[in-house]
């Protein structure tokens, strides 16, 4: 099942790009349209939901996940994306229900975690965000998206040698990223430590990330 609504993201995703504006708006017309005549086909109105998102109408795709939920409270893909929908309309106390609701189905699911890890963050549940993230890097030893989300977290908290540890472990599963080696950067020109981030830059560029990409912060070092 996991599998299932990770695809029916990635599908979003890919649906955003290849489809304009107003060829989402055509297809909320259409699906309205098919919505009414079969209103038990919760596959329009999951498809309608998708459209909205890629529209920006998060308020209408809650709304068709909901319906949805009504008459099937264990579609996962609908709580996944009302969550998603629940946080962008910072309903956030709604959108950890619906996180937790879909991790209890389907509890190894790392976007679910971390989605729920971010809504948390924003309830002002510092406590409960870390055990998630600690969670999260737990289950999924092998994630970059684990690590560097709990780095981020990290940083944010100003726990610096606890963020340089994670920022390494995201590097080292992903070694040629360089937003990952500019985040890192980042914490080590805060402690002060220019040598040690310039070293970091210089490693990345070694493993084949391009020098003008990190231009910037070559500069900061000096």
């Amino acid at each position: 099942m996991r599998k299932v609504v990770m695809i029916a993201a990635m599908f979003v995703a890919l649906g955003a790009a290849a489809q304009t504006s107003k060829q989402w708006r055509d297809s909320v017309s259409v699906l309205i349209e098919q919505i009414n005549l079969h209103p038990e086909k919760l596959e329009l109105r999951l498809k309608k939901a998708e459209a909205n998102i890629n529209l920006q109408q998060y308020e209408y795709a809650r709304d068709e996940y909901t319906a949805v939920l009504k008459k099937d409270e264990r579609n996962l893909a609908a709580l996944y994306f009302r969550a998603f929908c629940q946080t962008q309309l910072r309903q956030y106390s709604f959108a950890r229900a619906d996180y937790e609701a879909f991790l209890a189905i389907q509890p190894e699911h790392l976007e679910a975690r971390l989605g729920l890890a971010h809504v948390l963050q924003l309830l002002g549940r510092k406590t409960d965000a870390a055990d998630e993230l600690n969670r999260a890097v737990q289950m999924f030893p092998d994630s970059t998206d684990a690590y560097a989300a709990r780095a981020a977290f990290e940083t944010q908290l100003q726990q610096y040698d606890a963020a340089l540890y994670d920022w390494d472990e995201a590097l080292r599963l992903s070694p040629k990223n360089a937003e990952l080696t500019v985040s890192k950067v980042d914490v080590l020109l805060r402690l002060g430590r220019k040598k040690d981030a310039r070293e970091a830059l210089d490693k990345a560029v070694k493993q084949g990330v391009n020098r003008a990409v990190l231009r910037e912060w070559y500069a900061k070092c000096k």
